[in-house]
């Protein structure tokens, strides 16, 4: 192994220790967990020593995260739905408290203003808007029991405009704002609120996409010529800042927006 790569393991290994010094003990709750960047996250945080919460999507992604990640206990929600979500957070967490709320569920599908129909519209406001404004609201008593944290998932594409993704875009903007706004109301109760922004990532999500697998590859490959970094990041690099603007021990930081995204939206 290269020096670089020894330090890098350390320094990784020092996290790890730093984390559960913060995490032990601590409840959280993260949706969209059972792929991608919400799996990453879930599992990096019961690593470190939390009590893990997560919502996968359907049943049938609910079925497999059990079996995959029987240590963290899961549960299924329409997220665009208050009552359903409400009462999915109210079994979840019994009226106990709340250390971390992960708002990561989203989805992305990408066409021209012109060719986006009302479903896709509707679908990407219910889980990309709708969702964490309906989660944050049902967690919120717990979240004021413990003095917790928010820490939403946005992307590069709130910042960066981009051509096919002007819906898309628009509601992680909406997500932004959301941020913002709820860290100046919550901070009087001690409630911290921030965001990461990925930029392309590569995660089972991307193969998602509805797009020819063609037009898709081709977009892989051009993606990294728009990273000052020169690759696409990973789930468990987002999720490391998940973990460290939602660490109790990260006191004074609050309604910022992080990008993590090879210096993307630098250049």
């Amino acid at each position: 192994m290269t020096l670089a790569g020894r330090r890098y393991r350390e320094a990784r290994r020092a996290r790890t220790v730093l984390a559960m010094k913060s995490y032990a003990g601590k409840i959280v709750f993260v949706s969209g967990a059972s792929s991608g960047i919400g799996e990453a996250a879930a599992v990096a945080l019961q690593g470190a020593g939390a009590t893990v919460h997560g919502l996968a999507s359907n049943p049938t992604s609910l079925a497999a995260a059990r079996e995959k990640h029987p240590g963290i206990h899961w549960y299924a929600a329409n997220l665009g739905n208050r009552a359903e979500v409400a009462s999915m957070v109210e079994r979840a967490l019994a009226g106990g408290r709340l250390d971390l709320l992960v708002n990561n569920a989203g989805i992305y599908k990408f066409a021209p203003l012109e060719a986006s129909g009302e479903a896709m519209v509707r679908s990407l406001i219910d889980v990309n808007v709708l969702g964490p404004i309906f989660l944050t609201q049902a967690a919120l008593p717990a979240l004021r029991a413990a003095r917790g944290a928010i820490v939403n998932v946005s992307s590069t594409s709130a910042w960066k405009p981009t051509p096919g993704q002007v819906v898309y875009g628009a509601t992680k903007g909406a997500l932004e704002s959301l941020t913002r706004s709820l860290a100046l109301e919550l901070a009087p109760e001690g409630i911290r609120v921030n965001a990461v922004a990925p930029g392309p990532t590569m995660t089972a999500g991307i193969a998602r996409i509805d797009m020819p697998k063609e037009q898709m590859e081709a977009a892989i490959k051009q993606m990294p010529k728009m990273i000052p970094l020169g690759r696409l990041g990973t789930a468990e690099e987002v999720a490391h800042w998940i973990l460290v603007l939602g660490d109790p021990a990260v006191t004074w930081v609050t309604g910022q927006i992080i990008g993590v995204d090879g210096g993307m939206t630098a250049s």
